[in-house]
């Protein structure tokens, strides 16, 4: 405390205590002075004037609280009336009552409890307002020693081995000038080795993406490992500070050279004023008496920054941040549902895929063009779109499944078909049951790549994209003539289709063996029965 402080203090003190022993003197010399005549109306007196010192005392301390009561609720009514940008938060909140649709269309329960869990802290996080800053690097990069510079005392093991930090551990921290709680977020470190170093990196990613503010922490250039995904997190919108670390252990030449490395590798993706270099943790040294010194983290310059971009942009980042998570979350639920959705449609092909094929194996087409009409089953087209939310009509069925019949026609995809499947069922069943079967598995296989095709179709909002149908019809032929799907397409057909022919062939032909060997006279009984 300075000198003058003090000085005034011990004499304000002084004065009180004197003026509290002259009340006290004045009290007993006024006691006595009346006890000689009214020893019950001294007592009395005695008593009042207790009394209403301690009312005095008792209004003080009550106004004194109500007053402080006063200001602790002015403080947060203005902290209340701090307000995200409104045409951000606007949009954040459509777009989780947005998410919440789609969520009531997932099926699997777990999902989709866990996906309105999500929506719901993201509205928490909106309501709420904290700033959310999260400290992101290698492992051995000082990110905890940072964070205990920060908030002021040791919250963890700042030793520099790899995976000191398990989980993402989060502090409050209160800056001057900064109206809204800030919680820091000390991250595992990324590019350990090991699947438990993979886990720990999956969760420090996860983190930063909520963050509205990411550090991430250095101790020398940026190697092409740490910048990858430092450039993909801008990328999504993270607001980022680059923090050069361990600047105790260089020269000034050495930090100066490594600041302008730094400066040039993230050039457009962050500003010069936002590369900060500082010793979170500076290492003991040894002056000229043998004494160890053990000096103070040299933070100031990122606590100043920090304060600069919470105060100019504090809002809009939190406002950014619960937009961009809800657009995510948003993302995420329409990828569970397209799944879903793609589930089911793939069973309605498989379906009608083996349907048809059989069908058409027991009464094959004279024509092998005749195909396209039948790969594409009008009802199947229906059933497909009713998936994707697209109720059609039988006549717009039909169209649709012509319009796919013609182009797998034009391209030649019935014909290629056939030389496809035909070589490869030669290989694997008896060559005269390959006429036999030849039409119903490939049409199978055309019905497949239609209704992928329609798939497509479908998922764009009835639209076949830039390209047009023949993109789209040209795109399901090439992934159908993949060898591991072939191999397998070819053992479901043999299983669905040549098999129960194979039968039936088999069963048809001891039956004429049966006939071929009863007497000419039996026969000829046999026949007159029939007739």
């Amino acid at each position: 405390m300075p000198l003058p402080r003090l000085i005034t203090l011990i004499i304000g003190l002084s004065f009180i205590f004197g003026l509290i022993i002259w009340l006290i003197n004045s009290i007993y010399r006024l006691y006595i002075q009346i006890s000689f005549t009214a020893p019950l109306l001294a007592n009395i007196l005695i008593f009042l004037i207790m009394g209403l010192l301690g009312l005095l005392i008792y209004g003080f301390i009550y106004y004194f609280n109500l007053y402080s009561s006063g200001k602790t609720k002015k403080n947060n009514r203005q902290r209340r009336q701090l307000k995200l940008p409104e045409q951000k938060t606007e949009a954040a909140e459509e777009t989780l009552k947005a998410v919440r649709r789609q969520v009531q269309q997932i099926q699997d329960k777990v999902t989709q409890k866990a996906l309105l869990s999500r929506s719901h802290e993201i509205e928490a996080n909106l309501t709420k307002g904290d700033l959310q800053v999260v400290v992101f690097g290698t492992g051995s990069a000082g990110k905890t020693s940072l964070v205990n510079g920060l908030i002021g005392e040791i919250v963890g093991n700042v030793e520099a081995t790899m995976g000191t930090t398990q989980i993402g551990e989060t502090y409050g921290l209160n800056l001057k000038g900064i109206s809204r709680q800030i919680l820091i977020t000390d991250t595992p470190g990324i590019l350990e080795v090991g699947i438990a170093g993979t886990d720990r990196e999956r969760l420090a990613r996860q983190l930063a993406t909520q963050a509205d503010l990411l550090l991430f922490v250095v101790d020398n250039d940026l190697r092409q490992s740490e910048y990858e995904p430092l450039q993909a997190l801008i990328n999504i919108g993270k607001r980022s500070l680059l923090i050069f670390n361990k600047i105790d252990l260089y020269t000034d030449e050495e930090i100066e050279a490594i600041i302008q490395q730094l400066q040039e590798r993230v050039k457009g993706l962050i500003p010069i004023s936002d590369i900060i270099p500082i010793a979170a943790n500076p290492q003991p040294f040894e002056l000229g008496t043998g004494e160890i010194m053990n000096p103070q983290p040299a933070i100031i310059p990122l606590i100043k920054r920090l304060i600069a971009v919470l105060r100019a942009e504090g809002e809009d980042l939190i406002a950014d941040n619960i937009l961009l998570q809800s657009q995510r979350l948003g993302e995420e639920a329409r990828k569970m549902i397209d799944r879903q959705r793609k589930r089911q449609a793939d069973q309605i092909i498989d379906r009608y895929q083996w349907i048809g094929a059989g069908v058409i194996a027991v009464t094959p087409l004279p024509v092998i063009d005749m195909l396209a009409t039948a790969a594409v089953n009008a009802q199947m087209v229906i059933e497909i779109g009713r998936v994707y939310g697209c109720e059609l009509n039988s006549d717009r069925g039909k169209d649709l499944a012509l319009s796919l019949g013609k182009t797998l026609v034009s391209l030649g995809v019935v014909k290629g078909a056939v030389e496809l499947l035909a070589r490869v069922l030669q290989l694997n069943i008896a060559t005269y049951i390959v006429g036999k079967v030849i039409q119903g598995v490939t049409a199978a296989y055309l019905t497949r790549i239609a209704g992928k095709s329609f798939i497509e179709y479908f998922r764009h909002d009835q639209d076949w994209g830039d390209g047009g149908i023949t993109e789209v019809v040209q795109k399901q032929f090439q992934l159908s003539r993949k060898d591991e799907f072939i191999k397998a397409f070819v053992k479901d057909a043999i299983a669905k289709v040549v098999q129960p022919l194979s039968d039936t062939w088999e069963e048809d032909t001891e039956t004429l063996e049966e006939l071929e060997n009863i007497p000419l006279q039996q026969k000829a009984v046999l026949e007159d029965d029939d007739w």
